[in-house]
């Protein structure tokens, strides 16, 4: 296990700071007696780790007039106290997770008091925020579709490009539902953020059989969008997991027969990026249902320069070690609780 680290406080002794200043060499200028014993208590009690009993014995005073001399120093500026970012947790486990992947993390904080739903709403924010940060002009934004995705693109301020694109990364009709609205919804909020134009993949989540996606993927419609998609710079997603309390919408919306969910457990499937299924190593071979698959496959996706999955939840766990296992993702954001599960796997 990865004990939770502390927040270290750099503390920082200046004897000439505050009202009451202490005499630099040469002067005739003298500390008040109070200002003499703060910084004295300071530097006893922080500097060096001296208890208050002792201070107190030490300045001939009581310990309730060393804890006023200590409020005193801090008060007047004798000391000051900063929090080093790297005694942090989220660094501290960001900079495990880079080490271990080769990726760029960002972990978002979290008490240990929220349910899956917060987190989701915690985790979306951070990760819009990011966007913000990450999309410029002239960029094409793959955007797969999905119950986080909906969250992050809820979530999305206003961030103008010009010339830019965002292309829905695969179908989203089902033998319920059109999914038209669904995945709509949040690649219109993505086009509204970013002032960009938005292409839709009308086309199933999955082609009934391998043979007719063959042939649609050569019809000039569909061939367009994919020419699109080929030209990404960044592709965002979320990753779908059968056993996450929150069920992934390909899990829960109708996507699949049970003949074929039962598949899916028996080739040891953990997880999935736009409806395309891979295994504890993040191999998407041999799973039938791949063949019948609208997303990009994981070879093409590996070929987007910046891959930006956003995970909430530890039901989500062997999906995304899967997902970096098989280098799936460049740019990761995750809660706290998440990525201790993950790294004490």
């Amino acid at each position: 296990m990865h004990k939770r680290a502390e927040m270290v406080p750099l503390m920082q002794i200046s004897p000439s700071s505050g009202p009451y200043k202490l005499p630099n060499p040469g002067t005739s200028v003298q500390a008040s007696p109070k200002a003499k014993d703060a910084l004295r208590a300071a530097q006893l009690y922080y500097l060096q780790d001296i208890k208050m009993e002792v201070i107190a014995r030490e300045l001939g005073v009581s310990r309730s007039t060393v804890s006023r001399l200590l409020a005193h120093a801090k008060r007047t500026g004798m000391v000051s106290v900063k929090i080093n970012p790297s005694a942090n947790m989220s660094a501290l486990l960001g900079n495990q997770l880079t080490e271990q992947y080769g990726i760029s993390v960002h972990l978002v904080p979290t008490d240990g008091s929220m349910d899956d739903t917060e987190l989701l709403q915690r985790v979306s924010a951070h990760a819009a925020y990011l966007l913000g940060t990450m999309v410029s002009s002239s960029m094409t934004v793959g955007v797969a579709w999905g119950q986080t995705m909906q969250a992050v693109s809820a979530a999305l301020n206003s961030h103008p490009t010009h010339d830019s694109v965002v292309v829905q990364l695969n179908g989203a009709a089902n033998p319920v539902s059109s999914g038209v609205r669904y995945a709509s919804e949040i690649l219109t909020r993505f086009g509204q953020a970013f002032t960009a134009r938005t292409e839709q993949f009308p086309v199933p989540a999955f082609f009934d059989k391998a043979s007719t996606r063959e042939a649609m993927w050569q019809e000039t419609s569909v061939r367009r969008v994919l020419n699109i998609q080929e030209e990404m710079n960044l592709a965002v997603f979320s990753l779908g997991a059968a056993d996450s309390k929150l069920a992934s919408q390909v899990y829960r919306g109708g996507y699949l027969s049970e003949a074929e969910t039962k598949q899916l457990r028996e080739k040891g499937v953990v997880g999935d990026v736009a409806t395309v299924f891979f295994d504890k190593h993040g191999n998407d071979a041999e799973i039938e249902i791949n063949a019948r698959a609208t997303g990009p496959t994981l070879a093409a996706l590996r070929q987007v320069p910046r891959r930006f999955c956003v995970v909430a939840g530890r039901g989500k766990i062997n999906a995304v070690r899967g997902a970096l296992n098989g280098g799936l993702i460049t740019e990761l954001v995750i809660d706290e609780g998440t990525a201790m599960a993950l790294l004490d796997g």
